[in-house]
């Protein structure tokens, strides 16, 4: 009936499944990772490389002291407690241990990042590359999945079934190849495919209020992990939920990052006027972009802040191109833009008239500095980056039923599985994409090599 046999086999070769390989082969098992396309990206790629992560070293050396339960707070305040409870308190727990696992072990280099924090983060808890890159995190994965002799990634190679033994537990999985159908024998399942943003019909029918946006995530995430699972008995969970994003150039297809807004910049619409408490998340606060003539909005900031992010791959590239206007009044960028400058002019005059701590007229607190010219500003679109809702797991990251019984030898992570950003766009913190992925890929990697190690010693 098979024709091969391992110990895990991996669906999807992007962040988490590649995290769930290493954690998993470093019980010394056989583990296969099917990917479906002939690249090892995924949203990971998409993203800016940034893991949040409570009690770490890096933390302790600029003397932050933080615990799981703080940054579990956070996210529930982020989400309106919407949350699972358990999940979301597992995932901050292994969150330090996968960072220091990641600088140790896998030998990624990685820093906390101190130039800003993100909305409803109450402490500095991001952990990034140098280059503030998903593609360089995805680099340092893919090197130490070639160094493992024990680890298969295979290209081109599709799961399209989960085989399911006489008692509905799963016992393997069916891989459309470029040679045919193959059937995989395997002890352990790790769903890790990502969500549905890549699948019209289904934002459609789960999150059609952003379903008009430019999708900024991997094509190849169609919902393929969440339709197997499905389809024998798993139950799904916040399937609204999703991560937004205010701030994509259009032009260059290039996310401009949020830092911009954190560190005191503004929004404006094409009449010039602002629209909105930005400071809110930039997932939310997509919709409001959303509402605007055209869609589209313009990011205006300063030299000084310029000056502290260039040195972001994605902003420096952005520089490189030309995509920032620039003048030395905000009269002159206004015309750079082609916004009306009475309209900017007076948006700006009133803006710099907020002081930090106090509301404006939109709710926003957050004005850390006065902006100084040169200005600097840049035309964006909003965007679904990913989706946030999935199969229902628990916080071993096992696949559940309706009736919450465990779907024996069935793991999901990732946009795969349920994330901790409760059911709509506010609930979204930012890393919360990335800490589902990387750290239900360590969660779900460990927990199906120490069950296989425990099955062979009892059998």
């Amino acid at each position: 009936m098979w024709d091969a046999e391992v110990d895990v086999a991996i669906a999807g070769a992007g962040g988490c499944g590649l995290i769930a390989a290493l954690a998993a082969a470093d019980h010394r098992l056989e583990v296969a990772v099917f990917e479906k396309t002939d690249h090892v990206l995924g949203n990971t790629v998409a993203s800016a490389g940034m893991i949040p992560a409570a009690g770490t070293s890096f933390q302790k050396e600029h003397g932050i002291y933080e615990t799981a339960e703080e940054m579990a707070e956070d996210i529930f305040r982020k989400n309106k407690y919407e949350s699972d409870p358990e999940l979301t308190i597992a995932l901050c727990k292994v969150s330090s241990q996968l960072v220091e696992w990641m600088s140790d072990r896998l030998k990624i280099n990685l820093s906390l990042v101190k130039e800003f924090k993100y909305p409803g983060q109450r402490n500095y808890r991001m952990h990034a590359p140098p280059s503030r890159s998903g593609m360089e995190l995805m680099r340092g994965l893919k090197r130490n999945i070639t160094a493992r002799s024990n680890i298969h990634l295979l290209l081109k190679s599709q799961v399209t079934k989960l085989i399911t033994g006489k008692n509905g537990e799963v016992i393997g999985v069916e891989v459309k190849t470029t040679n045919g159908y193959q059937k995989i024998k395997a002890n352990k399942v790790i769903l890790a495919t990502n969500g549905f943003g890549g699948n019209i019909d289904m934002v459609k029918r789960f999150i059609p209020e952003i379903s008009d946006s430019l999708y900024f995530g991997y094509e190849a995430n169609t919902g393929d992990g969440i339709k197997m699972a499905m389809a024998i008995g798993a139950d799904v969970s916040n399937m609204g939920a999703y991560q937004g994003h205010s701030a994509v150039n259009q032009a260059t297809g290039v996310l401009v990052t949020w830092g911009t807004v954190m560190m005191g910049g503004f929004m404006i619409n094409e009449n010039g006027i602002r629209f909105g408490d930005e400071t809110k998340g930039y997932s939310e606060f997509a919709i409001e972009v959303m509402k605007q003539p055209n869609q589209l909005g313009y990011l205006i900031f300063d030299e000084e802040i310029y000056g502290k992010l260039i040195s972001i791959e994605d902003f420096k590239y952005l520089d490189g191109v030309n995509a920032f206007k620039t003048s030395l009044t905000i009269e002159g960028l206004a015309e750079q833009l082609g916004v009306a400058e009475t309209s900017l002019s007076d948006t700006f005059c009133a803006f710099q008239k907020n002081t930090n701590g106090q509301s404006d007229r939109y709710g926003r607190t957050d004005f850390p500095q006065k902006l100084e010219g040169p200005f600097y500003g840049i035309k964006v679109v909003p965007a679904l980056f990913h989706t946030q809702g999935g199969v229902k797991i628990n916080s071993n990251a096992q696949v559940m039923t309706e009736k919450n019984i465990i779907i024996k030898n069935l793991y999901a992570g990732g946009g795969a599985a349920v994330g901790i950003s409760g059911n709509h766009a506010y609930g979204y913190m930012s890393g919360n994409g990335l800490l589902a992925a990387l750290g239900l890929g360590k969660i779900a990697g460990e927990h199906a090599a120490k069950a296989i190690k425990k099955e062979r010693i009892e059998a």
